[in-house]
């Protein structure tokens, strides 16, 4: 029997729709092979999905198991695969009605318990799933709060397997998760290095204050020690406070990045980044094929590709 389970792969900062197919058929030997452009976490997702299986008290059939991700030519990272591969073969056992995945999207790690652990890019899913007009979101209790902060989207937080089959037969029992996203903001706004803390560095301060004020850009030279990484750390909290489509831009790069705090929905402080003088423009920008390309930005030809850069190449 074939099932079709709704997912999502994060290339960048943005989310693209994953349709796991799942194809469970009698003939040949038992097998369990997986298609689709996966890297090296979601190859392994066959054995943590079927470990996790069993030791749900679920008999996984000796059968041969083909899971297609598709579109194929897109490649799939990570290990968010494994409930939505994990929901497609029970689906098709027959053990859930197929309607009733329809309009959700699944993404969730499995321990060998049956436990579901937190991903990465949850917030970029959740926007994703907005934008396509799906019903909702079945993903980790950990990532729940994360994506909630999406308006128009029913996020629900699940801590087990057992839990995710559970709301899919009666569609019950788990209360979509909701933020409230002013509070959020005002709770997550204090930053942990504030410029009040620095005595001293008059005139340093003064400049530094003219400069936030007025938008300026600021050069400091000063010798080893001389307090210049500690202002700047601290410049952050002389600035107007971050706006909603601010922090959510912030927060969907630290989502993807993994750096997040546990149960964080927002992160709604400006980030500091200290790269070394030394540098180079594809790591200054993230790194990654994708980036590589066109590192140079004197060599791109306009005419070749219509990708656009926000910045001023460095020299």
């Amino acid at each position: 029997m074939l099932s079709k389970v709704l997912s999502a792969s994060v290339v960048g900062i943005e989310a693209f729709s994953v349709e796991v197919e799942v194809d469970i058929s009698n003939r040949g030997l038992p097998h369990f092979s997986m298609v689709g452009l996966p890297d090296a976490a979601v190859k392994e997702s066959r054995d943590r999905v079927r470990a996790s299986l069993k030791n749900i008290g679920f008999n996984f059939p000796l059968k041969q198991i083909t899971v297609n991700l598709a579109p194929a030519d897109l490649k799939k990272e990570g290990s968010a695969f494994d409930l939505p591969v994990a929901v497609g073969i029970i689906a098709s056992e027959g053990l859930l009605e197929p309607e009733a995945l329809s309009g959700y999207l699944f993404t969730g790690e499995l321990s060998l318990d049956g436990r579901i652990k937190p991903v990465r890019g949850a917030l970029s899913m959740a926007i994703m799933v907005r934008d396509s007009g799906l019903k909702g979101i079945i993903l980790p209790v950990e990532n729940a709060p994360e994506a909630a902060v999406v308006r128009g989207v029913k996020v629900f937080g699940m801590k087990s397997l057992p839990e995710v089959v559970d709301f899919l037969k009666d569609g019950k029992g788990v209360p979509h998760v909701t933020v409230d996203i002013a509070g959020t903001m005002r709770a997550y706004s204090v930053y942990e290095d504030d410029f009040s803390e620095v005595k001293g560095q008059e005139h340093a301060k003064r400049a530094l204050e003219v400069a936030a004020a007025g938008g300026h850009n600021v050069l400091m030279v000063g010798p080893p020690g001389s307090g210049k990484t500690m202002l700047a750390k601290r410049v952050a909290s002389i600035l107007p406070n971050m706006t909603f489509d601010e922090a959510m831009e912030t927060t969907r790069i630290h989502s993807i990045a993994g750096l997040l705090k546990d149960a964080q929905p927002l992160l709604a402080t400006r980030p500091f980044r200290a790269p070394h003088h030394t540098i180079s423009d594809v790591a200054l920008i993230g790194g990654g094929v994708r980036f590589q390309r066109y590192s140079n930005c004197n060599q791109y030809n306009p005419t070749e590709d219509p990708i656009t850069f926000p910045f001023e190449p460095l020299r």
